[in-house]
């Protein structure tokens, strides 16, 4: 993938597979360029022996295809800056759920470009609008943040966050917020 964004999107449709019900995209940008990329989930979680196998190429969970490259394309990304990629999950009843943390030096001649994490944001709301999504990007100048709670409670149960109107908006909320971040 060339961007990361399009990785943010491949993993977290994991998220909305494993039946996760509330999602967490996090982004920091520290001043010294390293990023931290987390995703916290509340799914099913995985198992020891799935956690150890999971960044293998070869090894998935899908019934579809033989192959699964959207953890081991993140890890190879972050791998290539000198970043990680750590997984933990549980399966424990009633704490079940994963924690995905990607570290990047942004400063690096092999850190991807982020691309446009708004649409990533927009898409993955828009596919699956029964799902909390809770997105937060952070760096020193300021924050960019999204909770499809507060949506929800604005518009009420009978408006679905997939009608193109509210796609729209999202997109435009969030584009503003990174216009005044970013310019400041």
């Amino acid at each position: 993938m060339k961007e990361l964004s399009l990785n943010i999107l491949d993993v977290t449709k994991n998220s909305v597979t494993a039946g996760a019900d509330k999602i967490e995209i996090t982004l920091r940008t520290a001043a010294d360029g390293w990023l931290t990329f987390t995703l916290r989930d509340n799914g099913c979680g995985m198992s020891e022996e799935v956690q150890k196998r999971v960044t293998d190429p070869f090894y998935t969970t899908r019934t579809t295809r033989k192959v699964g490259m959207g953890l081991p394309l993140l890890k190879m990304a972050a791998e290539q800056t000198g970043g990680e990629l750590r997984i933990d999950s549980s399966t424990e009843k009633g704490k079940s759920g994963t924690l995905l943390t990607a570290t990047f030096d942004t400063g690096s001649i092999d850190f991807m470009p982020i691309g446009d994490i708004v649409s990533t944001v927009c898409i993955l709301i828009s596919g699956s609008p029964e799902v909390r999504f809770v997105f937060l990007d952070e760096t020193e100048k300021g924050s960019v943040s999204l909770d499809t709670d507060e949506l929800k409670a604005v518009l009420g149960e009978d408006i679905s966050l997939a009608e193109p109107e509210i796609v729209a908006w999202m997109e435009g909320y969030l584009r503003e917020q990174y216009a005044e971040r970013d310019t400041e």
